[in-house]
This record gives C-alpha cells, sequence and structure tokens, in this order.
C-alpha cells in the first residue's frame, strides 16, 4: 500500500501481509474531524478535534499539520478553543463539562468544571465567555484566576460559537430555534438579531464588520448579514458539508472547518474554496457494499462513498446523507440498514432518500447483518446480548449474557456469528447460546464471512484474523492495520455516551464487510481511510 501524499494522523509503515494486497479507496484525513478554529499569536491555525480528543496547529500556507494537545493529555473532547490576551489557549471539553487554560508553557490548569455541555467559548481581553449546547443553555462569564462564574443569561436553543461584535456585544447562535442573539458582556436584555438562518451553527465576524453566520447542512451555507450597514443579507455555498467553525486571518481570509469531514479550507467571498488540509472520514466505523459495487462507510454523522479512481470514482469522499449517527451498517436489496450506539437502528433508502426507524432505546446496538429471512440482527453491546428485529419492527432476543459484543454475520447456512472484543472471542448463536469458535484474538471488532472461513479485525494488535469455523484453527491475513488509537497513545478515559442528555463521545468501531470478489473492506478508522484487502495475486 502506498505511502499518503500528505500528513496523516496514524503513524503506521502501512499494511504487512503476503496474503492480502492492501489499497485505499480515500486518501488518510489528517485531522479526527475539526471543529472550533482560531487563530494563535503565532499566525497557526489551531482546531479542535471533538471526535480524536486533541488540538492540531495548522500553517494555513503549506497545510502542515502539528499536534499541539495530544490524545492522552487531560482534555477529553475538544470543541472549540480560543486564546487569552498573554497568549494562554481557553478549551470548551464538552463531554465531561470541563474548561481548561493552556499555558504558553503548555500546562494546563482546570478553569471550570460548572458548565454543561460546554462549547462556544470566546476571549475578550482578559475575560473568558462560554456558553451550553443544551436546551436551556446558559452563557457564562468564567474567571480563571477564581471566582464563581457569572450567568449572563439562559434559555440557549443549543449555544455554539460566538463572537465580540463590532458594537461590543457578543453574539451567539441558537442552533435549534434558527436565530443569532447578542448581549452585552456585562450583562442585560440579550436580543435577537437575526431569525430564520439556516441551521446556523457558528458566528464570524469579517474583518469589516460583516456577520457571517455558518450552516451546519449539507451545501455548507454562509449567510452573510450586514447588520451594521443596510442590514442586507446573501448567501455563500461552499459546498463543504458539515461547517463547524471559521476564523479571519490578518488579511481577511476566512478558514471553515467541517465537523463531518475534518480538513481545513479557506472560502473566498464568491463561493471558490482553496482546500488547506483535506477533508476525508471522520471515522469510519462501519463499512458496506452493495450488489452493484458501491462501498458505503457509516461516518458518525453521515452516511460516505469513497471512491477510488481505479474503480470509476471520483478520488474523494462523497456524501450519501448529512444525518448523525451512523456507526454500524449493512447493504440489502438496495437498502442500508444502520445503527447508532445512541441507541437507533434505522433503514435507509438511497432512491426514495427516505428514512424508517426499526427500533429506539437501545444499549449501544453497533454491528449488523440481514438474515435469509429479511430480520436483522444487531450486537447491542451495551446489553451484552444479540437481537434481531423482524420486518414488522418487532425485538426479539437471540442471545444474552454476553461481555461486550460488537458485530456480527451469517454465513453460507445462515449460522450466526458475533465478536467480542473484551473476550478476545469470536463465537457462535447455538440456540441461544454462545458458543466459543476462536478466543485469544485481542479485540476483535469487525466480523466478517466469505468462502467458508470468518474474518475479524483485531484493534488491540492491528491485525486481520482468519478463523475457521469448524474447527477454530486461526492465522493472520494481515498484520500493521491503522486500526484503533495510534501505537504510543496513553490510556485514555473510556468516553460518555451521554451528558445531560445529549449525545457525548461514540465509541470507536473498526468495520469489516466481504466483497463478492472475495475482497475485505477494512474499516482504517485509525487514519480514516477505507481499506480493501484483495487476496494475493487476485
Amino acid at each position: 500500500m502506498t505511502s499518503p501524499s500528505h500528513p496523516t494522523r496514524y503513524e503506521t509503515p502501512g499494511v504487512r501481509s503476503t496474503r492480502r494486497q492492501a489499497t485505499r479507496l480515500n486518501s488518510p484525513n489528517p485531522l479526527w474531524g475539526s471543529n472550533g478554529v482560531a487563530f494563535g499569536p503565532d499566525g497557526r491555525l489551531y482546531v479542535a478535534q471533538f471526535l480524536a480528543g486533541k488540538i492540531s496547529a495548522v500553517d494555513p500556507a503549506t497545510g502542515d499539520v502539528e499536534v499541539v494537545v495530544p490524545m492522552d493529555s487531560p482534555v477529553e473532547s475538544p470543541d472549540d478553543l480560543a486564546f487569552g490576551a498573554d497568549g494562554s489557549m481557553y478549551i470548551a471539553d464538552l463531554v465531561p463539562g470541563r474548561v481548561w487554560r493552556r499555558s504558553p508553557a503548555g500546562e494546563y490548569l482546570l478553569v471550570s468544571e460548572e458548565v454543561k455541555v460546554p462549547n462556544g467559548i470566546t476571549c475578550v481581553g482578559d475575560r473568558l465567555f462560554v456558553n451550553e449546547m443544551k436546551m436551556n443553555g446558559r452563557l457564562l462569564e468564567l474567571f480563571p484566576g477564581g471566582g464563581d462564574p457569572v450567568v449572563l443569561t439562559d434559555g440557549l436553543a443549543f449555544g455554539n460559537a460566538m463572537q465580540l461584535g463590532p458594537d461590543g456585544c457578543l453574539y451567539y447562535p441558537h442552533m435549534i430555534s434558527r436565530q443569532v442573539w447578542r448581549i452585552p458582556p456585562d450583562g442585560g436584555v440579550p436580543e435577537v438579531v437575526a431569525e430564520d438562518v439556516h441551521d446556523p451553527v457558528a458566528v464570524r465576524f469579517d474583518l469589516g464588520g460583516v456577520l457571517n453566520v455558518l450552516s451546519r447542512g449539507p451545501e455548507g451555507i454562509v449567510t452573510r448579514v450586514d447588520l451594521h450597514g443596510t442590514g442586507s443579507r446573501s448567501l455563500v455555498i461552499s459546498g463543504v458539508t458539515g461547517l463547524d467553525n471559521a476564523a479571519f486571518d490578518a488579511e481577511n481570509r476566512m478558514f471553515v472547518s467541517s465537523f463531518a469531514s475534518g480538513g481545513i479550507t479557506e472560502l473566498r467571498p464568491d463561493g471558490r474554496t482553496r482546500p488547506v488540509v483535506p477533508r476525508g472520514l471522520d471515522g469510519p466505523y462501519g463499512v458496506t457494499i452493495d450488489l452493484g459495487g458501491t462501498v458505503y462507510a457509516a461516518d458518525h454523522y453521515r452516511l460516505a462513498r469513497p471512491e477510488h479512481p481505479d474503480e470509476g470514482g471520483s478520488g474523494d469522499v462523497a456524501t450519501e446523507i448529512l444525518q448523525p449517527f451512523f456507526h454500524g451498517i449493512t447493504a440489502d436489496n438496495g437498502l442500508l440498514h444502520t445503527t447508532s450506539q445512541f441507541g437507533t437502528v434505522q433503514t435507509y433508502d438511497p432512491a426514495a432518500g427516505t428514512t424508517r426507524l426499526r427500533a429506539n432505546g437501545l444499549n449501544q446496538p453497533l454491528g449488523i447483518a440481514t438474515r435469509s429471512d429479511g430480520a436483522l440482527v444487531v450486537a447491542e453491546t451495551g446489553a451484552g446480548r444479540v437481537i434481531a428485529i423482524d420486518e414488522a419492527d418487532t425485538v426479539t432476543v437471540l442471545a444474552e449474557g454476553l461481555d461486550h459484543p460488537v458485530d456480527v454475520c451469517f454465513d453460507a447456512e445462515q449460522r450466526c456469528y458475533v465478536s467480542d472484543d473484551r473476550r478476545g472471542a469470536v463465537l457462535r448463536i447455538d440456540d441461544g447460546e454462545a458458543v466459543p469458535v476462536a478466543e485469544g484474538l485481542g479485540a476483535p471488532q469487525g466480523l466478517a464471512a466469505h468462502g467458508g472461513e470468518l474474518f475479524t479485525v483485531d484493534t488491540e494488535h492491528r491485525r486481520l484474523w482468519a478463523v475457521s469455523p469448524a474447527t477454530g484453527d486461526t492465522r493472520i491475513e494481515a498484520e500493521s492495520l491503522a486500526v484503533g488509537i495510534p501505537p504510543g497513545t496513553g490510556p485514555r478515559p473510556a468516553p460518555a455516551l451521554f451528558t445531560h442528555r445529549v449525545p457525548g463521545l461514540a465509541h470507536r468501531f473498526a468495520g469489516l464487510t466481504a466483497a463478492p470478489d472475495g475482497s475485505l473492506l477494512l474499516s482504517a478508522n485509525g487514519e480514516g481511510t477505507v481499506v480493501r484487502l484483495s487476496p494475493a495475486g487476485g
């Protein structure tokens, strides 16, 4: 497998195998999603990566990426950041509900644990303000030197990226009510300044004082509002799916981030774009292939299609649908069945563009497969069981009492198998009992069957195992896979799935599926690619 031509988030020499030839269907994604952005004192653009739990600095001229806050820092899930007058970086750590100060010397100070779902954060000189991304959220002033937080206002309908305007007021979006509000930093009565704004996720002023409101939707809309002139509005369509945040440099150039696909893009006033850091896959999680040969990746915030140029594609990653949250996926007769670790199973029809809810309130459903009778079989990871969902959406339990079931598959005889990454085993479901087929496999996640064998992805040792379901014999098909946390990263706390009734961080999942030609498609979630593993010589 050739090395990427640009930086990757995962240091690995590439797949090693004499049995499989590896081909990336898309280029590695240097950023594990891109959220809050702000220019630092050194002129670089600092990028918070919520899904990765790290912050990187980007040179806007070259696109060079340097990790500044690593994955094993005290910060778990940075969603936005800002710089104070002394060069300190302030970080909104969303899931644990913390706000951090990182000094210019790299020392961390916990500023507050009293903000719920902190997201939008900004500095006004030496003053620090943060808001909450929840219903009836608050906007607060925090005091890094000590002192109780001061609540400026509440009632926010999901706050997010905010900024001081040229009139001296703080401007912030209400994501749910499609409004932009403002309030003086010393408190007062909040005021609506723009209504019916397309999916507002961030507000940013350019150097001319024009308000730019970013949309989190699929078209990448930026609404420009001349608040302090004629009050006119204009739309810029960027094509950057899932905009998250923006920053203007000293030359008034606008740089935008995308929670859905990562990357950093310069966006010009006429809608033209210049990639600074390429976009790609945030995960991916599950992967599947339909009968027409189209590959789909469940990429947390969207269903995506990696399109390799040698297979008739563009070489990019296309968005099939932008919709949280997708983790497990399987294709079946023109439909795509998906799971979300936040509790749902859905069926999406690409031709009609419709989605049907199949089950809700499940405990971290993950891997999914279709049985010959049309039932959906799901590994309900958090509940330690395997369930079936029939055409009438009735849920029945096929097996329970498992440790941590992750993925499921069926062989040609319609026997059901499940991987368990805590037990390090692949098991077969026999009359409601989970019978071990092979153990000692590290942390097996993605699971597929083909040609009378089972294949599973070991995220602990970064291996692809082949398993004989008849004898339990195993062999290593490939090694040095870019899956899981990058090597050398210290232990991290398990992320919370929910925080204050808002989705938190989903657990990573390295999916696997078999194509009809005998190749395997792997979610290389450490680098943000789908890798085709073809039989050597074939």
